[in-house]
């Protein structure tokens, strides 16, 4: 390459206001968005990677290899105390900053998502999930649940327990019907609940739930006996009720750290004021969560093939082939190029989601499924230039593309994603031949 070619120098046969508006600056595309950030969040964003390149890195292989080699309440605990785990309140009932109130609530939440899962999809889900589980009690709409029971959480944190949440939806008989209008319709719900006097029986199961074993608190939906998912209610438990049990803990292919267990209820007592929302309203309060989660998904997915991208880059720029590094060949160039420009795509989907107050179902459901699409392809360009090396567990990559292959499925799988884009317009974009009969006069 000829140097008088290169921007840098190029640059300098112009005026100074021409070389003003020529940025030719060495910086990585992670510092110049970090820069297009309103400024609490670009400290925030840092502040997010300087944690996971500290606790959350150096465990990524061990964790994945042996779930059981890492307490993720001890990692919690040092996440709660920069934070990082009372962010959907704002000061003083949580630490988000009051200034997130008057852009998005989720800015914050899908940068955490990227960084910690740059630097380990499983253990990532494990801090992130917790969110999750306390959704339902701000999404709700009702007061009451965050006076009396997220502010109760939050105080629980912050004096250093390990008061984890967890979200409970899916059952052994119904996995995306859960997420999805159609297939609800026909879903065969084994969790039930019984009304007593003073509040309600739940008996039932439910399964593939993060952070299940070592959940405090678990938010978790029920529908009375003999009744459809249009009268899905939702409930707060915790791991002290009596009936209440954790059962088998799934071997996954992939983000492995992240546990993944089965909830047993048996006669649980659940007193009236532990209903969150108005009784039957599980189903809003759910797909509500899911237009707040996906795009959190996206970031997640995101941050997995960063993590591959960033292992890629050092592999090509420490290896040779010959006498030459394998960033000096053309081909390599190409793909990381390609690569690189995905990631980009990805956070631009995302980001974009998130400049909406209040994320809406197609938003949500889009950067979920491009981003999780697109970051398994980023993950396999990952292993395809390390060779025989992305084989290697030593190397990332490959645990990489395991354990993006979760993003595809979770929060709905894809599928179910691309017809809640289509549900989120009907009307709208979308006018099918029923709507439009409804319209004629």
């Amino acid at each position: 390459m000829n140097p008088e070619l290169t921007p840098s120098r190029s640059r300098l046969a112009l005026g100074p206001l021409g070389r003003f508006m020529y940025d030719a600056r060495a910086l990585s595309i992670w510092d110049r968005d970090t820069a297009t950030l309103p400024f609490p969040y670009r400290r925030l964003r840092k502040r997010y990677r300087a944690f996971a390149r500290e606790y959350i890195a150096p465990h990524a292989l061990k964790a994945d290899a042996d779930p059981y080699s890492i307490d993720v309440r001890d990692l919690f605990i040092k996440s709660a105390s920069r934070g990082f785990q009372t962010e959907l309140l704002p000061q003083p009932l949580g630490t988000m900053k009051f200034s997130s109130l008057l852009r998005s609530f989720l800015l914050g939440p899908v940068l955490k998502a990227e960084e910690f899962c740059a630097a380990c999809g499983g253990l990532g889900l494990s801090l992130l999930a917790h969110e999750l589980g306390m959704a339902p009690l701000f999404v709700c709409g009702d007061s009451r649940a965050v006076l009396r029971w997220m502010w109760r959480i939050y105080r629980e944190i912050k004096r250093g327990e390990p008061a984890i949440a967890a979200f409970a939806i899916t059952e052994p008989d119904a996995g995306s019907d859960m997420e999805e209008t159609v297939g609800a319709a026909s879903a065969r719900l084994s969790c039930r609940g019984r009304k007593v006097a003073g509040g309600w029986r739940l008996s039932g199961r439910k399964c593939f739930i993060s952070d299940g074993a070592v959940a405090r608190w678990v938010t978790l939906f029920a529908a009375p006996e003999g009744r459809g998912l249009e009268s899905w209610t939702c409930y707060l438990l915790d791991k002290s009720m009596q009936g209440f049990s954790v059962g088998r803990t799934e071997r996954k292919m992939g983000q492995r750290a992240a546990d993944a267990s089965e909830l047993i209820l048996e006669d649980v007592f659940v007193p009236d004021k532990r209903v969150i929302g108005p009784v039957g309203a599980g189903w809003a309060i759910n797909r509500n969560v899911l237009n707040f989660s996906r795009p959190v998904v996206g970031a997640i997915a995101m941050g997995i093939a960063r993590g591959a991208f960033e292992h890629s880059v050092r592999f090509c720029n420490e290896n040779r082939l010959g006498n030459r590094l394998l960033v000096d060949f053309q081909d390599v160039q190409l793909a990381l190029a390609d690569m690189m420009t995905k990631l980009s795509a990805m956070r631009g989907l995302v980001w974009q989601a998130v400049r909406y107050r209040f994320p809406f179902q197609a938003a949500g459901s889009m950067a979920k499924v491009f981003c999780s699409d697109t970051a398994w392809e980023v993950c396999n360009q990952a292993m395809e230039l390390l060779g025989d090396h992305g084989y290697l567990h030593s190397q990332s990559v490959e645990k990489a593309a395991r354990d993006v292959r979760l993003t595809q499925i979770y929060e709905g799988t894809n599928q179910i994603n691309r017809l809640a884009i289509v549900e989120s317009q009907l009307g709208a974009e979308f006018k099918p031949s029923y709507l439009r009969e409804t319209d004629a006069p």
